[in-house]
């Protein structure tokens, strides 16, 4: 008999990737998402919460909990949003029924304390975006650590170029002081990088699935990826999309299996120097097979057991079509 659903948080800048992310947990049967917070990066704190909303309510789960998380970074100003990738309000450009829900009242890093504390260390935490609001909720309870089960990290780029620098990773790079936080602070963390998730890709043919569904949600999903493939054109020559954020929740939920994934220690570049937001991950003595360093906290998921787009339509058509 399977156990019980697992208690998930997502901690997102709701765009285009983190849309299709949130698809997915809301399809999987092995996740129970209790909340959500969000932060700026794809578009601002607020605006990402309110398509957080939106979705939740064409997806017809209008019940769980937003919370509007930090709008700047741990240090300086957030640099704003990046429409040439997800369009002007985040979502494509595509103006999606408005949910009559607002967001709860609570901070995103309050929230997410009140949650781990509530869940007695069974929560499960997937951040796909800047790492604001998990740094804010260390320093909120420095005990956080130890009330979560485990965190899922959409970021950073192990053994391949950056996407924002000839290092760095988005999420990371927007606030590197507060991912230099979270690596250090005394939890499980698996990190999901640009070495796995540019290897998964969604293409025009699994776009046209989603448009030809007769759900809503689903529909939207497709029209929402358009501005998205066009995006990646450039990088693969052709129209489709990496699957950054959904990968990382198909990991959390147990959907896929990392098949390499060492334990390393991983430490954050925080300086103003041309290494800046760059994860330097410890992969040292890895050549004759995966292995764990002692002491290291931090596995780094750098091949998976399938690949991502056939499993993550099934898992949409299973719930929606």
């Amino acid at each position: 008999m399977p156990g019980a659903p697992a208690p998930v948080y997502l901690d997102c800048d709701t765009g285009i990737d983190d849309s299709v992310a949130l698809a997915y947990l809301l399809a999987s049967p092995e996740v129970d998402l209790v909340g959500i917070g969000t932060v700026s990066g794809n578009v601002t704190a607020a605006q990402g919460a309110r398509n957080t909303l939106d979705l939740l309510a064409l997806a017809g789960r209008p019940g769980i909990p937003v919370a509007v998380g930090a709008h700047d970074p741990l240090v300086g100003r957030y640099g704003g949003a990046v429409p040439h990738i997800h369009g002007r309000n985040g979502v494509g450009d595509v103006e999606l029924p408005a949910s009559e829900v607002d967001p709860v009242g609570e901070d995103a890093a309050e929230f997410l304390v009140r949650l781990a504390k509530e869940h007695g260390g069974a929560l499960r935490v997937v951040a796909v975006g800047p790492l604001t609001n998990l740094a804010r909720a260390l320093e909120l309870e420095p005990a956080l650590p130890g009330l979560v089960s485990e965190v899922t990290i959409m970021g950073g780029a192990a053994l391949v170029p950056g996407n924002v620098s000839a290092v760095a990773e988005a999420n990371i790079a927007n606030d590197p002081e507060a991912a230099a936080v979270v690596f250090a602070a005394p939890w499980d963390l698996t990190l999901v990088p640009l070495d796995v998730t540019l290897e998964n890709t969604l293409e025009e043919e699994h776009r046209r699935v989603l448009l030809a569904s007769a759900d809503p949600f689903l529909i939207g999903l497709g029209r929402i990826l358009d501005v998205y493939f066009d995006f990646y054109v450039d990088l693969y020559g052709r129209r489709g999309s990496a699957l950054h954020d959904p990968l990382a929740a198909a990991i959390a939920a147990g959907g896929i299996t990392p098949t390499i994934a060492p334990r390393v220690p991983v430490v954050i570049d925080a300086t103003d120097g041309p290494g800046r937001g760059q994860t330097l991950c410890d992969l040292r003595g890895q050549r004759r097979g995966s292995v764990d360093r002692p002491g290291a906290r931090c596995r780094v998921v750098l091949a998976t057991d399938a690949p991502l787009a056939p499993h993550l339509l099934d898992r949409l058509l299973a719930r929606w079509a």
